[in-house]
């Protein structure tokens, strides 16, 4: 109660005071009431600001939607933090370190959460808090002091060349072809080639302009045999569809991201592949980029990362290229 008590001046005073002011006041207060006891009603200790959180929360996240923030990443924002709130039911401005890093850690042993999740929340409670700090409504951000937490390196799977040519030779129809060839080549997500238009495509130059996340726009590129066996696919069909990918059925709709993952997941589990998903073709086409020599800076560029970092987590070098490396450059 006493740390509440001290808090909630410092929140009044932090208009009028600097951050040294600021710190002074929280030690002088800490110090003449170390002796005393402060008791509050029962009912006002329960008392929760509930449309004060809410107004904080919705304002961070259309900051955040002002940055660029992608709708989902937005929904995913929100819901962390509000559970988070539900979860420690106090005043956002009342939340403290220890209450974080108690909620954290039930929440691991409730969900049975991998540390990359846990990590995950963190991040954005991180976030969050720390625009609270720097909009003026908190004193300090209750989790500085938690810090990072340490997750295993896991190198994920990618395509072999043979798996890539068993899936290409296996395709069911000429679309499910030019989708897989579009994604090997392109390294574009699943989600920007669900958006694709026909007229988004130049097939003279062959490539595309695609709308990524954020909404920025960049171009990718493909290759000869996606230029042939897309032209093939457009020509064979009879709809009037602006998208480039439809259903196969009428009434030809634009074809879903879960569409696109079912269709692949089945092909995969006939052909006896593992784990065939979108997603997958993307890691292939960086760490195939890397071992072949394309700078990391251009790969971050056709990818449409805005981190190097993230690029990097990508691109898995193959052991077998380091083993050559190794020869040629120590051995």
């Amino acid at each position: 109660m006493k740390k509440t008590f001290i808090g909630d001046i410092l929140q009044n005073m932090m208009p009028y005071l600097d951050n040294a002011q600021l710190e002074y006041l929280k030690q002088s207060l800490e110090t003449k009431l170390q002796d005393f006891e402060i008791i509050e009603s029962k009912e006002t200790c329960q008392r929760i600001d509930e449309d004060d959180n809410s107004t904080l929360i919705s304002s961070f996240i259309a900051a955040k939607r002002i940055e660029g923030c992608s709708e989902k990443s937005l929904k995913y924002y929100e819901n962390t933090i509000q559970c988070t709130v539900n979860n420690i039911a106090k005043d956002i401005k009342h939340f403290t370190t220890d209450d974080l890093r108690l909620y954290l850690t039930k929440y691991q042993e409730r969900h049975n959460s991998s540390r990359v999740t846990i990590d995950n929340i963190r991040r954005i409670l991180s976030s969050f808090f720390s625009w609270l700090e720097d909009e003026g409504c908190i004193f300090k951000s209750p989790i500085r002091r938690i810090h990072k937490v340490k997750t295993d390196k896991i190198i994920k799977e990618t395509y072999t060349d043979e798996e890539l040519e068993t899936l290409r030779d296996n395709s069911p129809t000429i679309r499910d072809l030019a989708m897989i060839d579009m994604l090997a080549s392109t390294g574009m997500r699943i989600g920007e080639m669900v958006l694709l238009n026909k007229d988004d495509i130049n097939f003279a130059e062959r490539e595309c302009k695609v709308l990524g996340k954020g909404n920025k726009e960049r171009i990718v590129y493909f290759d000869a045999r996606t230029k042939l066996h897309l032209k093939q696919y457009i020509e064979s069909r009879a709809d009037e569809n602006a998208a480039l990918f439809v259903t196969l059925r009428r009434p030809y709709e634009r074809i879903t991201i879960g569409g696109i993952e079912s269709r692949l997941r089945k092909l995969g589990q006939n052909l006896n592949i593992h784990k065939v998903h979108p997603h997958k073709f993307r890691r292939t086409l960086a760490t195939m980029a890397i071992d072949k020599g394309m700078p990391i800076e251009q790969l971050q560029r056709l990818l449409g990362h805005q981190r190097i970092d993230t690029t990097l987590q990508y691109a898995m070098v193959k052991q077998s290229n380091v083993k050559l490396a190794h020869k040629k450059y120590i051995g």
